[in-house]
């Protein structure tokens, strides 16, 4: 099997090639990216990128048609990542996120390639916090990030893509271990505020929902799609990936890591304007369609994952989000130095 993941330089990037290459080890696994974030590594490890047998780089606006020959499946993790980012940068994001996948869906088709997994997300549904959305519910994007996303999913749904099975997860917020950590994501932005400082501040009055997926589950949940027959779902699915059981309230999380690192005091601000960006997540189908592939991480375990991985790195940095572990302040870097344009093109030095 020949499989081509975009975007595998990321946070879930790494994961997934691991959980790929241990599923079916002798596949040729292809990365594809344009390495905005290598250099943001959490681990002392070799590069994740072993784990491929071969590392393109590029931008994927400009992906070479030929890199699709002999693919089975395409894994798109590409994308200007969250909301911050795509505030800041909202027209490369559309670029990106939207008319790049489109233009990517097409070409695989053209070249024949069986599986396209488009990693969409949750985030679709914006403001839902009174009861767990379902894939037949009314979308509500908030965000220009929101937005690209459900835009590809819905040309996705109406292109003509032939006999290539199209699946589009919608990921709840990810969270837990990986060799280039984000910690610009609420899990793992109070794990770390835990070690640095022994202090959570939540910002908001901690009411707000948060549905959330550990890395290691969304690497299974891709595996199951790489493989998902058109009599399992449609054609085209979307889907909702997730559990249940991990729709939370943020005070629920932040008090879930104070329990796992002693001595962890924890901070709500009951005066916080209200947060749109809540709602809960109905997982139901995503659990009768793949049962076999699940999410088995528990909160406790995923907390105590990120609390021995930033401990075995040694991080102590206070001022974390306004480091290279936050990709928006990443990304503000390079444009300070020159090297890398507003619209997220690497600059001609």
């Amino acid at each position: 099997m020949k499989i081509l993941i975009t975007g595998n330089m990321g946070y879930v990037g790494p994961v997934v090639a691991r959980h790929l290459r241990s599923r079916w080890p002798d596949s040729e696994l292809i990365g594809f990216d344009n390495a905005y974030f290598a250099r943001c590594l959490t681990t002392r490890r070799a590069l994740p990128e072993l784990d491929l047998t071969a590392q393109l780089f590029g931008d994927t606006r400009e992906l070479p048609a030929g890199i699709l020959q002999g693919v089975d499946a395409v894994v798109h993790l590409a994308a200007v990542s969250n909301d911050p980012m795509g505030n800041s940068f909202e027209q490369p994001t559309d670029q990106i996120n939207y008319l790049a996948s489109r233009r990517l869906a097409e070409m695989a088709r053209q070249a024949g390639v069986g599986h396209f997994v488009f990693a969409s997300s949750c985030s679709v549904y914006g403001f839902a916090a009174d009861r767990p959305m379902s894939e037949s519910d009314e979308l509500n994007p908030l965000t220009a990030y929101a937005r690209s996303k459900i835009a590809t999913e819905r040309a996705l749904a109406h292109t003509e893509l032939g006999d290539m099975v199209v699946t589009c997860l919608r990921f709840a917020t990810a969270c837990g271990v990986s060799d280039r950590i984000r910690l610009d994501l609420v899990l793992n932005d109070f794990v770390a505020s835990a070690i640095a400082s022994g202090e959570i501040n939540v910002l908001s009055d901690g009411t707000p929902w948060r549905p959330l997926i550990n890395v290691s589950d969304m690497a299974r949940a891709i595996e199951w799609a790489v493989e998902r027959t058109a009599e399992s779902g449609g054609r085209c699915l979307a889907l909702n990936v997730g559990s249940n059981v991990w729709n939370y309230q943020v005070v629920q999380l932040a008090e879930a890591v104070a329990r796992e690192i002693s001595g962890t005091s924890v901070s709500i601000n009951p005066n916080a304007q209200p947060d749109r960006r809540s709602y809960q997540v109905d997982f139901s189908r995503f659990a009768s369609l793949a049962p076999n592939h699940q999410p088995i991480a528990t909160l406790p375990q995923t907390v105590r994952g990120l609390r021995d991985r930033l401990v075995e790195i040694g991080f102590a940095d206070r001022a974390f989000r306004n480091s290279d572990l936050v990709r928006l302040k990443t990304l503000e870097s390079y444009m300070r130095t020159g090297q890398l344009t507003h619209e997220l093109r690497w600059a001609e030095i």
